[in-house]
């Protein structure tokens, strides 16, 4: 019987999980996907901690957009509170979606506002 393309999704990310963890010198951008909204947050993985997070539902960046774009300012955001954090270089989780359309966007968002992958 065939995959739905959550429990594909769900295989990807574990696979990718087992690669990319965070430490707080070097966090993992952990990316979540709805159909309507996009959620990044940096998790230090030793002690369990988020240090920072960001969606399109934030105040600042909410109905600014379609929802490339939001992604995209999701991903400045982020960006910004990373490097409030002490934060340069992060390891980045895809969350087992493609890298295409919005994560791509988020992605280059993070690094035109700084981050280093």
């Amino acid at each position: 019987m065939a995959l739905t393309k959550n429990e594909r999704r769900i295989r990807i990310k574990n696979r990718i999980r087992k690669v990319v963890s965070g430490t707080e010198a070097r966090p993992r951008l952990a990316v979540f996907r709805s159909n309507k909204e996009i959620y990044a947050q940096l998790v230090d993985d030793v002690t369990g901690k988020t240090l920072a997070a960001s969606s399109s539902r934030d105040k600042d960046i909410a109905a600014k957009g379609n929802k490339v774009e939001l992604a995209a300012l999701v991903g400045k955001s982020i960006a910004e509170k990373a490097l409030k954090a002490g934060v340069e270089t992060i390891a980045f989780d895809r969350g087992g979606y493609l890298y295409h359309g919005r994560i791509k966007s988020l992605a280059e968002g993070a690094r035109e506002g700084g981050l280093k992958f």
